[in-house]
């Protein structure tokens, strides 16, 4: 019986009761025929989805079950959002999808699809990519449209990577016992691991790139289902065919979201503007945010009001009709690649999740108003109706359902788990800097060799080595350029980067040279900005988006500690969003700024697990520094943040004016492999006989230490000063050596005392064993202040000097 709280045995009883009173049907309809005189699915494919349904639904009780004796670590399952099966079938099985937590229907229909496009070909038969792979110019067939296999065979498949999930098994398939999430490579399917929203805007991103990629000259040739994109070491695999449209699912509380508004308004504004986003959203509106009601009528109200989206809208206890509104919205996104929302109706049964107590804030009555809409008992009763199956026949299909599900489920709970911290991390951010290296002296000699006339054409003529000495923005900048010329795939994308040529001129000129297409604008908003780098490295681009200022990152750090940074965590590397985010930050502006402007904290990206973060200071740093970056991700999939000191960009001089001691000449090709600069090694200055102190730095810090060194040298006292560059991984080997060999360490920090950079430094030390002395001087804990205030809370060479003579005093 109904409670007050729906519970795996009220649902599972109710289900049963509704079951029994269904009417035999007056005449039976044979398989191949429409479920409806004017349905677009016939008896056997309406029968099919009811098995995915009812997969689905077993597989929540089963949560539940394995959560009762503590064998089960995840019950947010996706009882009243079946419905989404209908969603599935209508799709193709080679449109990417992300799918939100509520999936399980989709997922077992989209499994059945691969495994029903998998050919079988004989034992001594070649294999083929390109004869595997499934029509892309084919309308899919959802599954079970031959003849029905019956039952639970088909998504068996799909219900054991479901329960490996659940029980946290290191053979689940997509995570590895990292999470629960719906994801595999071969389906198509991309991990999320939250329905907030987040992964909305890496959806448009896809969008974006899928539709650039598709539009590139075709000497990226067809391989398979994918297309290849240039050729030697920056080619780039994408795996959707090319007229794949993105499928992004997500519930009605996140429409409220600043991700999905994101989303939705780069969406909107760039097929305003005339771009294509090939994006099918899919909001699953069950009323309800955990407890939170969405009031009513208000989410199709705010789907409808978004510019640029056309909507479509189907009830989710409907597969008809659901099946046949989603034919006809992918059907539209797809011809016109155009982005699309379907507000699909759906309820939510058994509660957010194991712990929830609907009785909290939901009556009985509507407890059992949503039982009376289940959507599999919908779908029963419209095969039923038809005369497609007996409520008998459905009941069985039902059981044996469940059983098998709970024999599968019996049989992952003795399966390993990760039994280390090695073996959680070991997906997390692979770093293999042999092949990095190979990677950037393979990008040397294509320079200096077969693409040497296409790089003097790109430059003008005059190649930046004979350019003479450059400041640090003009480095970044024909490094950015020759990025372009090794890389295909690349874009530089963000803020005023493209015409303006980037507020302070580093993108200046790269537009003109490799077009709209790789060097583009964005609309002001960071959240989108990084969203379409994610997508576009997963579609198989080098994403090098800007984040015009530090400060301006902060709102929307969570696409990369969120998004980017986990997955290949959660997919054990099966995906990747290999990236390089360019941003202007630290302080030390002249006459300009304050605390937006001159942001000093970097504690949020160096709390980011697996994320690289480089910070050049000088000009001769800046271009391997960066060529590493693009070569990591690139080689790794590395999600990499290139922080440029903005009061370094065009500084020229070191300890005097006019000294011209901050400018470098620009690197000829034949010299990248020597001044190759892997990912956490610093750079050590000796100053005198560099034995009584060792400066540790970064950044600005870098330029006032060597000026304090050389006050410090008039006074007798030798100095080696360690420009870190890399702030993570921060490079312990170098800090160690360098610092035990004066035994008096200063550390200049010119971000704040607390979660600053030195107190990674110092943690470092004391790690080690280090015993000798230490200090900090490190910028206050505040906001920087505008004008002249502000030097009363950042480092100073004056602050520096005088911390080194209180060390050396000791």
């Amino acid at each position: 019986m109904l409670s007050d709280v729906t519970t795996p045995q009220d649902l599972d009883d109710r289900f049963r009761e509704t079951l029994a009173a269904l009417p035999a049907p007056a005449q039976r309809r044979d398989l191949a025929d429409p479920v409806t005189d004017d349905a677009p699915l016939t008896g056997a494919q309406l029968l099919d989805l009811f098995d995915a349904q009812v997969t689905s639904r077993q597989l929540d009780l089963a949560g539940r079950w394995l959560r009762s004796f503590g064998e089960g670590f995840y019950t947010i399952g996706s009882s009243g959002h079946e419905g989404n099966a209908a969603v599935a079938a209508a799709l193709r099985p080679t449109d990417p999808a992300l799918l939100h937590y509520r999936s399980g229907a989709f997922y077992c229909v989209r499994a059945a699809q691969v495994a029903a496009d998998a050919p079988t070909p004989p034992a001594d038969a070649p294999t083929s990519p390109a004869a595997d792979a499934p029509d892309p110019d084919s309308e899919p067939e959802p599954a079970g449209s031959e003849a029905p296999v019956g039952g639970f065979v088909p998504y068996a498949e799909a219900a054991r990577d479901v329960l490996r999930g659940m029980v946290a098994s290191s053979e689940e398939p997509i995570a590895g016992g990292r999470h629960k999430v719906f994801g595999r490579a071969d389906l198509a399917v991309v991990p999320t691991t939250s329905t907030i929203a987040s992964h909305l805007p890496r959806a448009v991103g896809m969008g974006l790139a899928v539709e650039r990629l598709r539009r590139l000259d075709t000497a990226g040739r067809r391989t398979g289902t994918g297309v290849r994109v240039g050729s030697g070491a920056g080619a780039a695999h994408v795996p959707w065919p090319p007229d794949a449209i993105v499928v992004c699912s997500f519930g009605d509380a996140s429409v409220n979201h600043a991700s999905a508004t994101a989303a939705f308004n780069t969406a909107g504004w760039y097929d305003h503007a005339g771009l294509r986003i090939p994006v099918l959203f899919v909001c699953e509106d069950n009323g309800l945010g955990i407890s939170v009601r969405s009031p009513e009528g208000w989410v199709e109200a705010t789907l409808r009001a978004k510019p640029g989206i056309r909507y479509f809208s189907a009830d989710g206890a409907d597969p008809v009709g659901t099946y046949a509104v989603t034919q006809e919205a992918a059907a539209w996104v797809r011809r016109y690649r155009r982005p699309a929302v379907l507000h699909l109706r759906t309820i939510r049964l058994m509660g957010h999740a194991g712990a929830d107590a609907e009785s909290a804030y939901r009556s009985p009555a509507e407890l059992a108003e949503d039982l009376d809409r289940d959507p599999v008992a919908a779908t029963a009763r419209l095969l039923v109706d038809a005369g497609v199956a007996t409520a008998e026949e459905l009941l069985a299909r039902y059981d044996e359902t469940g059983w098998q599900v709970r024999r599968l489920a019996e049989e992952v709970l003795g399966e390993p788990k990760l039994a280390s911290a090695a073996d959680v991390v070991s997906a997390l951010a692979p770093r293999r800097p042999v092949r990095v290296a190979r990677a950037v002296a393979d990008a040397a000699a294509r320079a200096s060799g077969p693409g040497a006339a296409a790089r003097e054409g790109a430059f003008g003529g005059k190649p930046p080595e004979l350019s003479g000495p450059m400041t640090l923005a003009q480095s970044i900048n024909a490094a950015l350029a020759d990025g372009l010329l090794d890389h295909p795939q690349m874009a530089v994308f963000g803020e005023d980067v493209a015409v303006k040529g980037g507020v302070y001129g580093v993108t200046k000129g790269l537009r003109d040279r490799f077009g709209a297409a790789r060097v583009f604008d964005t609309l002001l908003d960071e959240t989108s900005v990084l969203g379409l780098g994610l997508g576009a490295g997963l579609a198989g681009m080098l994403p090098v988006p800007e984040i015009q200022y530090l400060a301006y990152l902060h709102n929307a750090e969570d696409q990369l500690r969120g998004e980017a940074a986990t997955m290949q965590f959660f997919s054990r590397g099966a995906f990747r969003n290999p990236m390089v985010v360019r941003v202007a930050g630290l302080a030390y502006q002249q006459g300009f700024g304050g605390h937006f402007h001159n942001d000093n904290s970097v504690a949020v990206l160096r709390d980011v697990p697996g994320l690289v973060i480089a910070v050049p200071a000088r000009p001769d740093d800046a271009a391997p520094m960066l060529r590493t970056c693009l070569a990591s991700a690139a080689v790794d999939g590395s999600v990499c943040v290139f922080l440029e000191p903005i009061a370094l960009y065009h500084t020229r001089d070191l300890y005097a004016d006019g000294d011209g001691e901050w400018l470098a000449g620009y690197p000829e090709p034949g010299s990248w492999v020597a001044g190759h600069v892997p990912i956490g090694r610093a750079r050590v200055y000796r100053i005198g006989s560099a034995d009584d102190l060792t400066i540790i730095t970064f950044g600005n810090g870098v330029r006032m230490s060597l000026r304090a060194a050389a006050v410090l040298a008039e006074e007798g006292v030798g100095t080696r000063v360690v420009d870190l560059r890399w702030l993570a991984p921060l490079p312990v080997a170098d800090i160690i050596r360098e610092s035990s060999a004066t035994g008096r360490v200063l550390v200049v920090d010119e971000t704040r005392r607390s979660g600053g950079v030195g107190e990674g430094v110092i943690a470092a030390l004391v790690d080690a064993g280090y015993v000798g002395a230490a200090r900090r001087v490190a910028g206050v804990d505040s906001f920087v202040p505008l004008g002249p205030a502000a030097r009363h809370v950042l480092v100073s060479p004056e602050a520096i000097t005088d911390g080194a003579r209180t060390l050396l005093a000791r």
